[in-house]
């Protein structure tokens, strides 16, 4: 065999053993008659010493010739270390060589395979098998690894069935942009890759399996981000037979099961939230509740004192931020700065500085008496000390401004701890949005959401204003699930394909086999979906989820270890009846 034990295992109660280990040079340290070598692979890391005048004269040069990355298996004793290393766990002992063997040569790899590289991020991706190698990215790997197998054990312990949907699907217009797939035996047909199990797990609920869930790749063509790949894993999870409540009961009992087991964390109970507050307080639906900083609402206040800006705004608001009176001017022109970027909008910021000794400094002294000033720090429930940072105008934008800027100041001063774990479930979202580009309503979640009974009568008079049974479970201010009770009968699920914007035949086109197999006894039903990998860089404290994919995308959507995306041969067109085509686009 080409080893007894791994790198990481050795102890001093081996102390004598024989042993052969296997693994990757992590360097070599030569001091002429003695050389030591760092023996790694997957499970640790273990020295090895060679002795002149305790090992041969050839073994001496051959332990010397090792070079970075030389795959090799060495043979010898367990003994004491001279020396000990109390950051690794083999550091009491090292391993006195009598046989060396190099299974494989290594070139100079293009960064350092450590923990603290130098190679950039390009450059690990294009040889994202040797960056795998490095301890932070296998522990990243192996959180993913048990989270996944903690899912499986607390799904499975409550009845739930792991199903296998299709992969390759129809197109549906909904939603995000479609990876599709050109049909060769179907010419001129393409196939979907699903950006969700959605409708599938819907009809294995209508199939009797009154509990299913997957752990499933899903793709969509869109944008990328930090927290977004073309492909990515989904928990996926559906349930008959039940109402919003039990939703959020089981699988709030899912996510304090990951942290027990994973994190050895008890999680607080899951605050709860309506979609209505979470903008009013704090300008988004996914709020990080790690820290306070509610915006505070002052259009009655500021109006009718000859300030234009405030005179002609739809909403005057603002955060508090404690102990921050202290700014500088200098410190404060750098926050109106940042506000006036294009990414965030504002034209402009006012800021109140409440001081030690019961008096205000504002931006707008002239405007305003010290009596509006404590009015507006009444109604913050300021303290001396905090400052008042205050936006205004279109009431949608000036929450969503609001909202950047109580992060920033959360994250400048020390609020967003990584050690801090807060959850909450935020719930009663709008079923339709209105998108002024298609001058139309669209669905928040999917068409397959059920609109609240009480609100129902609304879709023909006011459609905005209807509520779903829908809710998203929030963690530190990044949403990491999402679902619903769906629509369980065909007049309902017709009723909402045609305030969509789906004419009867569209809506039979494309999901047809929904509504009839909905004529076939579907029970009640709902679930919800957990953006896995989102899930797993929470867990590990990283806000990109890249690491914690063993070969991810990078910004632009390309693999550029592989170089993929990338054209195919002229045949192969042939043979999807796409070079005809193209042909016939290019006269």
């Amino acid at each position: 065999m080409h080893r007894t034990h791994t790198c990481g295992e050795l102890r001093l109660e081996d102390l004598n053993k024989k042993v052969i280990l296997a693994g990757w040079v992590q360097r070599v340290r030569n001091k002429g008659g003695l050389i030591w070598v760092d023996l790694r692979d997957r499970y640790g890391l273990t020295q090895l010493i060679f002795e002149e005048g305790e090992v041969a004269e050839s073994l001496l040069k051959e332990a010397g010739a090792l070079g970075r990355e030389f795959v090799v298996q060495a043979e010898g004793t367990v003994i004491e270390r001279a020396a000990k290393n109390d950051k690794i766990p083999t550091g009491d002992i090292e391993i006195k060589v009598h046989d060396l063997k190099v299974l494989n040569k290594a070139k100079v790899p293009p960064f350092i395979i450590e923990d603290d590289t130098d190679g950039g991020e390009d450059l690990r991706m294009k040889y994202r098998y040797l960056d795998l190698r490095r301890n932070v990215i296998r522990e990243k790997l192996h959180l993913r690894h048990r989270m996944m197998q903690e899912t499986r054990k607390y799904m499975d312990a409550n009845h739930f069935m792991e199903v296998e949907t299709p992969v390759l699907i129809k197109s549906t217009p909904e939603g995000a942009r479609d990876f599709v797939v050109p049909s060769r035996i179907h010419s001129g047909e393409f196939y979907a890759l699903p950006q969700s199990p959605q409708t599938f797990k819907q009809l294995l609920m209508v199939s009797g399996f009154d509990r299913y869930f997957q752990l499933v790749k899903c793709f969509r063509d869109e944008d990328l981000r930090a927290d977004r790949q073309p492909e990515f894993t989904q928990i996926d999870c559906e349930m008959s037979f039940v109402e919003q409540e039990d939703i959020l009961e089981i699988f709030e009992g899912l996510i304090g099961h990951l942290f027990r087991t994973v994190k050895g964390l008890e999680l607080e109970s899951v605050a709860r939230m309506t979609y209505a507050d979470a903008m009013r307080l704090y300008g988004n639906d996914k709020p990080d509740l790690r820290f306070d900083m509610r915006i505070f609402e002052l259009t009655d206040l500021t109006r009718g004192k000859g300030f234009n800006v405030f005179d002609s705004a739809e909403l005057v608001a603002g955060i508090c931020a404690g102990g921050a009176a202290e700014y500088s001017r200098k410190q404060l022109d750098a926050l109106t700065d940042w506000v006036k970027r294009p990414q965030i909008g504002a034209k402009g910021l006012v800021y109140v500085k409440c001081n030690a000794d019961g008096s205000f400094k504002s931006s707008v002294d002239k405007f305003y008496s010290h009596e509006d000033l404590k009015s507006w720090a009444d109604k913050a429930g300021a303290q001396a000390g905090d400052l008042l940072l205050i936006l205004s105008g279109d009431t949608n934008a000036t929450r969503k401004q609001l909202s950047e800027l109580r992060l920033k100041m959360g994250e400048d001063l020390g609020l967003r701890d990584r050690s801090v774990y807060k959850a909450l479930w935020v719930l009663d979202f709008p079923l339709l949005e209105w998108d002024e580009e298609t001058s139309r309503f669209h669905a928040m979640h999917h068409p397959f959401t059920s609109p609240k009974k009480e609100d129902l009568p609304l879709l023909d008079t006011d459609p905005g204003k209807v509520r779903a049974n829908a809710y998203d479970l929030v963690i530190n201010g990044v949403e990491i699930g999402g679902g619903s009770i769906r629509i369980h009968d065909r007049a309902t699920q017709q009723l909402m394909f045609r305030h969509l914007g789906f004419t009867e035949a569209e809506a039979q086109s494309q999901f047809g086999f929904l509504m009839e197999a909905f004529e076939y006894g579907a029970p009640p039903h709902g679930g919800i979906a957990f953006g896995f990998d989102r899930l797993c860089a929470i867990f590990g404290g990283s806000d990109s989820i890249r690491d914690y994919i063993a070969f991810p995308k990078n910004n632009a959507g390309r693999d550029v270890m592989i170089n993929s995306p990338s054209g195919i041969s002229a045949e192969q067109l042939e043979e999807l009846s796409l070079a005809i085509q193209e042909r016939n686009e290019q006269k």
